[in-house]
């Protein structure tokens, strides 16, 4: 098929079009693009501008916290954004277990005083108000300190590269070293 055009008038394989004709035909080809693309994304379960509203709060697992904490997802994980993001509340003296991310995490405390350590370093006292940017497979724990709960935002990037790696519980111990 040989396309040209002279004049205004477009030729496809030497039998004229006329330009009209030629930009309605384009318009619709690009609309079908456009519905069957809408199709396959709605096929496969993923839609544009979708609105969640609140989920409830799961009490934390013994298993990967301790004491009692309270987690909330609010943005599930899919194959388009690859980050999860949620709340997690610890009460005082709650934890979580020692863990890492393959490709970080970022917390961003929302309420309360609590406590971040990497494996290694001093523990770390934060506030409301206060990000922290934990590195990729860096061993860590964050929690609430003993006089205050601790409310926190997390979101994980790049999840395609796993989500969290949960080791031993923070222990009494070391929970309570500055």
């Amino acid at each position: 098929m040989e396309i040209s055009i002279h004049n205004r008038t477009t030729y496809v394989s030497k039998h004229p079009i006329p330009s009209a004709l030629m930009v309605s035909l384009v318009r619709r080809s690009l609309l079908l693009l456009i519905f069957l693309i809408t199709c396959i994304h709605i096929a496969l379960g993923q839609r544009f501008n979708v609105v969640t509203g609140p989920q409830a709060a799961t009490r934390g697992p013994a298993d990967t916290f301790t004491g009692t904490v309270w987690v909330t997802s609010l943005v599930p994980n899919d194959s388009i954004f690859t980050t999860i993001s949620g709340s997690v509340a610890f009460e005082k003296g709650a934890r979580s277990h020692w863990h890492s991310h393959p490709a970080g995490q970022i917390l961003i405390v929302t309420d309360g005083i609590g406590y971040h350590q990497i494996k290694g370093e001093p523990r770390q006292v934060i506030r409301k108000g206060d990000v922290v940017k934990c590195p990729p497979n860096v061993v860590h724990w964050h929690g609430a300190s003993l006089d205050s709960k601790m409310t926190h935002l997390y979101i994980i990037p790049n999840t395609e590269k796993g989500i969290v790696k949960w080791l031993k519980a923070v222990t009494d111990a070391e929970y309570g070293q500055k």
